[in-house]
């Protein structure tokens, strides 16, 4: 096994409140420039740019992970990450569906789709910021039936984490992992609560690609390898 430096939270300029910079051969470059094995393209309520992406790091050979980062009925953000294009494509389906809104460039920002040779193709219109009507225990369900990771996302942030959003972590919710904004933050997470723990840069500018990742020991770069990571199998290890 070989240690694995993975940040798997980064928005593109799809995400409305991401910089336009936020591209895919630029986002590759700079996960690479900051030494990262592995990166997870998380957008919010959508994944319309994460093929470009995953094309651009192939060539550069840097391996992507697809998802989005879905917010609840509740207003929480949830990861859902997949080893599955096809998975990660249906789910995004069923958020759609629930996503309700037209999204105001002057008051939001642009939601730019690209290709993997930096084109502008197309702008999506839904209001991407937005809540969806799918509830937290409902969406970590439907992330698990399409065979995803559902991490609970910065949950030591006020804004849309669960902690903030809640006031605690529900018992019943089967979470893959707990993200923090914040290593310095684990004493937030109760020790009755054992969810394995990760961090991640949440990153909308380039800059920030990569300051703060998880450390996966594993026996290669892949989903699986971060899911049998996340659940301890065979001496699998993660450290943030």
């Amino acid at each position: 096994m070989r240690e694995f430096k993975v940040d798997l939270h980064i928005h593109t300029c799809l995400s409305p409140c991401a910089e336009l910079e936020m591209s895919p051969k630029y986002i590759v470059r700079r996960a690479k420039e900051r030494g990262l094995h592995m990166i997870g393209i998380c957008d919010h309520n959508s994944a319309e740019n994460f093929l470009a992406v995953k094309k651009t790091a192939e060539r550069e050979g840097l391996g992507v992970i697809g998802g989005m980062e879905v917010t609840t009925k509740e207003e929480v953000h949830i990861l859902a990450l997949f080893g599955s294009d096809e998975q990660l494509f249906s789910l995004q389906e069923i958020v759609y569906e629930n996503l309700h809104g037209t999204n105001d460039e002057k008051l939001y920002g642009k939601q730019v789709i690209v290709n993997e040779h930096e084109e502008v193709v197309g702008f999506n219109r839904k209001l991407l910021i937005g809540a969806t009507d799918i509830t937290i225990d409902k969406l970590v369900e439907l992330i698990h039936e399409h065979d995803g990771l559902a991490i609970a996302a910065h949950v030591d942030r006020e804004g849309f984490g669960i902690i903030g959003q809640l006031g605690f972590i529900p018992t019943d919710l089967a979470f893959d992992a707990l993200e923090l904004a914040d290593p310095a933050n684990c004493s937030m997470i109760p020790q009755e609560q054992r969810y394995e723990v990760i961090t991640s840069s949440d990153s909308h500018r380039l800059e920030t690609i990569g300051r703060r990742c998880t450390t996966f020991t594993m026996y290669e770069r892949s989903f699986d390898e971060i899911r049998k990571s996340l659940a301890g199998e065979a001496g699998r290890l993660v450290r943030i």
